[in-house]
């Protein structure tokens, strides 16, 4: 089974993270949700950004950091939304990584990205935060990468669409998305 680290969304560690890992415990995985906020959970995506903001992009990544220093080189990487930058910020620094997973958000492909590494990403269609013409042009640059890539879309739902404490929700949508995931932490 795999080691599996799942940052937050810039609302911070929720019941959405929360409930995420416990789902892959379940299937027997190892996973981590580190909190980057250090306690703080926003209410609104607006005060999640203003959270982020005070901490400072570099802090959040030096926190993401120290959280995966005693993991695995192989654990998987992964996270939702703001969450997904910032395992990407670590892909580069992990290369032996075994898989990426990026759940509402699309984020940066190294130049070291390993030949068949499996990256997959869900998003909701349309998505206020990830334009189509920015998904566009990502999926054309990670074609010209070595990587494993699948990329999923849900017609319809929110942004953060497996988060049922939001009005973005989609039950159909979600079940989807984990079971999606767990097949590809199966095949790890």
């Amino acid at each position: 089974m795999a080691t599996v680290i799942l940052f937050h969304s810039v609302r911070g560690l929720r019941s959405l993270e929360r409930g995420a890992a416990e789902r892959l415990r379940a299937a027997g995985h190892d996973v981590f949700t580190p909190d980057l906020y250090e306690g703080r959970v926003a209410t609104s995506t607006e005060d999640g950004f203003a959270i982020k903001d005070e901490i400072g992009w570099r802090n959040l990544c030096g926190r993401a950091d120290q959280a995966v220093a005693d993991l695995p080189a192989s654990a998987v990487l992964g996270g939702f939304s703001m969450g997904a930058a910032v395992a990407a910020s670590l892909w580069a620094k992990r290369p032996e990584t075994a898989g990426i997973l990026f759940l509402h958000s699309i984020a940066e492909i190294p130049a070291n990205a390993r030949s068949g590494l499996p990256v997959q990403v869900h998003l909701a269609d349309p998505d206020p935060f990830e334009p189509a013409d920015e998904v566009a042009g990502w999926r054309a640059a990670a074609g010209r990468s070595p990587i494993a890539l699948e990329v999923f879309t849900y017609p319809g739902p929110g942004h953060l669409y497996t988060d049922a404490t939001l009005p973005d929700y989609d039950a159909e949508a979600a079940r989807l998305t984990w079971s999606r995931v767990e097949r590809l932490l199966a095949a790890l």
